[in-house]
């Protein structure tokens, strides 16, 4: 008997962990199949809110927000880029790529969000910035997206070069923040079962099972 599930999935998308998580979640959903039926809403969380257009260099950053060093973010790059690849994605971060602010991202995807067609966005977005190494904040690559995504571009453009949505993408952060998330990928089905962490797709399987056996 096929189980009905509300997955919000708390993320950003400059962040190679949701990525991981969210191609981790979809292969766990194809292999339980008809056991599970996924309403999926993508809720937003800015790593970075106060990031300044145009960005700054990732290993920078790493290191004034972490203290990494060169070494060691060249380590989790590598390590970052194999976990993508086995779930058939390719991430392209390498020395001088750049990290950017997000929150224009978030008020399209809250758009998207509005007629159900979230997911083809959020993949079009991590395409963008992963790997092909856009800035997301850019009106440009914005609009391509949502156009990747079959959606109206002038419509995509209006959003963007307005405040649209604006308040309400801040209530859904401060909402979610409220509720003890402060990292991300979060995932949280039913509003009761949080999974934390790009966890590899036997981890989500195992955990839409026994939820799906409890309902």
């Amino acid at each position: 008997m096929t189980k009905p599930m509300k997955i919000d999935f708390v993320s950003d998308v400059v962040c190679p962990w949701c990525v991981i998580g969210l191609r981790g979640l979809e292969q766990a959903l194809a292999n339980v199949g008809d056991l599970v039926a996924a309403d999926i809403h993508f809720q937003p969380f800015e790593l970075n809110p106060a990031m300044p257009a145009g960005g700054q260099d990732l290993g920078e950053h790493l290191h004034e927000k972490y203290g990494s060093t060169p070494e060691q973010s060249a380590a989790n790059r590598a390590m970052i880029r194999g976990r993508a690849a086995d779930l058939g994605f390719a991430m392209t971060m390498a020395e001088g790529s750049r990290i950017y602010n997000t929150f224009d991202a978030h008020r399209l995807l809250h758009w998207a969000g509005i007629e159900g067609k979230q997911i083809a966005l959020k993949h079009a977005l991590f395409d963008a910035y992963f790997t092909d190494g856009l800035d997301p904040g850019n009106v440009d690559v914005l609009i391509a997206a949502a156009a990747k995504a079959e959606r109206d571009p002038a419509a995509a453009r209006e959003v963007i070069e307005s405040d649209r949505y604006a308040d309400a993408v801040r209530a859904e952060e401060r909402a979610w923040q409220a509720k003890g998330i402060s990292a991300v990928p979060a995932v949280v089905i039913n509003d009761k079962y949080l999974i934390s962490g790009g966890q590899p797709p036997e981890a989500f399987e195992q955990a839409l099972r026994s939820i799906a056996a409890e309902a």
